[in-house]
C-alpha cells in the first residue's frame, strides 16, 4: 500500500549533485586523487565532502592549512572536474521532474561553480535554470544559509515559502538555517532529518495550482 505526502510550496530550490544530477563518480575521483595526495584516508574524506565547497571540504579536513593553499587546490580540482563528466548522469526522475518546473518558480543552488554547473547539467542533459546561485554568487558555503536566502530573493519569494531538495547534511543543514522545509533525496539525506525523504525523484510528482502555489506529492 501506497502513501502519498503533499507539501505546498511558492517556489522550489534545487541543489545539483546527488539530487538532481548523479555525480558520484567523479566527485569519488577527484576527491580520492587529492585525499592521497594529502596522505589522508578517503573515506574520511568523501565522508564530509558532499554539500559543501571545494574549499570549505579542505579547510574542515586540514583546519592548519593556509587558505591560500585550500583555494589553490580548489581551482585546480574545478578545473579537473569540469572536464570529467564521465558517469554524470540524471538522478532517476530527474528529467520529468525538471520538466514539470519549466514554468514554475524555481532555482539552483549548488556549492558548484558556473562551469561546472553547466558542465554537469548539459552531460546529464537537464535544463539549467534560468536563476541559478553558484559559488560565484555566495560568500559563504552550505552549510551556512546564504545560497538558499538569495535563491528565494531572486525568486521574489519568502523564505518559508520555498521548498528545498537537497541530499547532503551541509545542505539540508543550509536549507533549514535558511527557515526552508526540505526533501530530502537519496539514501544519504536520510540520516539527517529532512522534512520529507525519498529514494529519488521517480517518487515526486509536481502540479501548478490556480492560487500560484506549487503541490510537491511525495509517494511512499
Amino acid at each position: 500500500m501506497t502513501a502519498t505526502t503533499t507539501l505546498i510550496a511558492r517556489a522550489l530550490l534545487l541543489d545539483m549533485d546527488s539530487t538532481i544530477v548523479n555525480s558520484e563518480a567523479v566527485v569519488e575521483r577527484c576527491w580520492r586523487r587529492w585525499a592521497a595526495e594529502q596522505g589522508l584516508p578517503a573515506v574520511d574524506v568523501l565522508e564530509v565532502v558532499h554539500g559543501r565547497q571545494g574549499w570549505a571540504t579542505m579547510a574542515a579536513l586540514l583546519p592548519d592549512r593556509p587558505m591560500e593553499q585550500n583555494l589553490a587546490d580548489n581551482r585546480r580540482m574545478l578545473e579537473q572536474e569540469t572536464a570529467d563528466v564521465e558517469g554524470v548522469v540524471p538522478v532517476p526522475g530527474a528529467p520529468a521532474f525538471m520538466a514539470a518546473l519549466a514554468r514554475l518558480p524555481h532555482a539552483l543552488v549548488t556549492s558548484a561553480d558556473i562551469a561546472l554547473a553547466e558542465a554537469r547539467m548539459g552531460a546529464a542533459g537537464l535544463p539549467m535554470p534560468d536563476v541559478r546561485i553558484t559559488a560565484e554568487s555566495v560568500s559563504a558555503s552550505k552549510p551556512d544559509p546564504e545560497g538558499f536566502l538569495k535563491g528565494a530573493a531572486e525568486l521574489g519569494f519568502a523564505p518559508e515559502d520555498c521548498l528545498v531538495f537537497e541530499d547532503s547534511e551541509a545542505g539540508i543543514e543550509a536549507g533549514r538555517a535558511a527557515g526552508m522545509r526540505v526533501v530530502g533525496v537519496g539514501d544519504r539525506a536520510a540520516r539527517f532529518a529532512p522534512t520529507a525523504h525519498v529514494r529519488d525523484l521517480t517518487q515526486i510528482r509536481v502540479e501548478g495550482l490556480v492560487d500560484g502555489g506549487i503541490a510537491v506529492r511525495i509517494t511512499a
